[in-house]
């Protein structure tokens, strides 16, 4: 359990999850019913379990033999012997089908749309031999959560779920294009693609610094439709969307070119905590 645990980078759920309750919130009260749903909830939750889990243990499957021959990733579970690539294949399948399977349970709409998530999360795995905008394909896979989630409530989609879902894919493709920065000089050697092994360093910090502006404006943008058509709103969604943005520009003082030390810092902490608290603080005021 332990090495598949790993295999999936469970704790990365966290940059996800956060705004699947968001948009699973902002359905509850959509639909003027504003009483917890906990079957529902537990079934959104599964979803995204099922679904990154598939994704992550996919990519691991396809790029395992990339994966051996970089120095960063030769200890991960399958290059190192301790997941064959067979029993990672069928971890994967299994996952899949259950989220198909739960999906059905939620309503028609979801169960009808799961093939596309599910092209959209594990066909992210072969991005990185074609296109350098591989980065945008992660985010748009993660950007699935919180409209997915509003959909699971309401079974139809709306303005303000779907802006939060392409902030999602531009705070997720900045911090990628941060984060493949580590692998600049591999990528080029094995003539993979991806923005930093296109554009170097210096560059592919600046496009990730755009895209987190763009982030950024469309989070405000969404306070803004928010307070308009949700009249109880007070000021606990302004909070979260100020932390949001501020830890947004703290990362990109982390880094620089030739300067990666804390990547891990901006990569994994500063974006986890942005997220819970953006979205905690959303919920919150909903509440209220």
């Amino acid at each position: 359990m332990k090495n598949y645990l790993s295999l999936v980078k469970f704790a990365h759920t966290i940059f996800a999850l956060p705004f699947a309750l968001l948009g699973l919130f902002l359905g509850f009260f959509a639909s003027g019913d504003f009483r917890m749903d906990w079957l529902l909830l537990l079934k959104v939750l599964a979803c995204m379990v099922f679904a990154r889990s598939a994704a992550m243990a996919f990519n691991r499957y396809v790029d395992r033999h990339i994966d051996g021959t970089n120095p960063r990733t030769a200890r991960r579970e399958i290059p190192r012997g301790v997941i064959h690539p067979r029993q990672a294949l069928l971890f994967v399948i299994i996952n899949s089908l259950l989220f198909v399977i739960t999906t059905f349970w939620i309503n028609r709409l979801c169960f009808y749309l799961s093939p596309v998530a599910l092209l959209i999360i594990l066909g992210y795995s072969y991005t990185k031999r074609f296109t350098f905008l591989c980065h945008l394909v992660l985010g748009l896979g993660l950007s699935l959560a919180p409209i997915g989630a509003y959909l699971a409530v309401t079974g139809q989609f709306a303005l303000l779920p779907v802006l939060y879902s392409i902030s999602v894919l531009c705070w997720v493709s900045g911090f990628d294009i941060i984060y493949a920065l580590q692998d600049e000089n591999f990528d080029k050697e094995k003539a993979l693609f991806s923005i930093p092994s296109r554009f170097g360093a210096r560059k592919s910090l600046l496009i990730s610094n755009v895209l987190h502006i763009l982030c950024a404006l469309l989070i405000i943008v969404a306070a803004i439709i928010s307070k308009r058509q949700i009249d109880n709103l007070y000021f606990l969604h302004w909070a979260g969307a100020v932390i949001f943005i501020a830890l947004l520009a703290y990362q990109h003082t982390l880094v620089a070119p030739g300067k990666l030390e804390k990547v891990n810092l901006a990569f994994f902490t500063t974006n986890g905590i942005a997220s819970i608290l953006f979205s905690l603080f959303f919920i919150s005021d909903l509440f209220i």
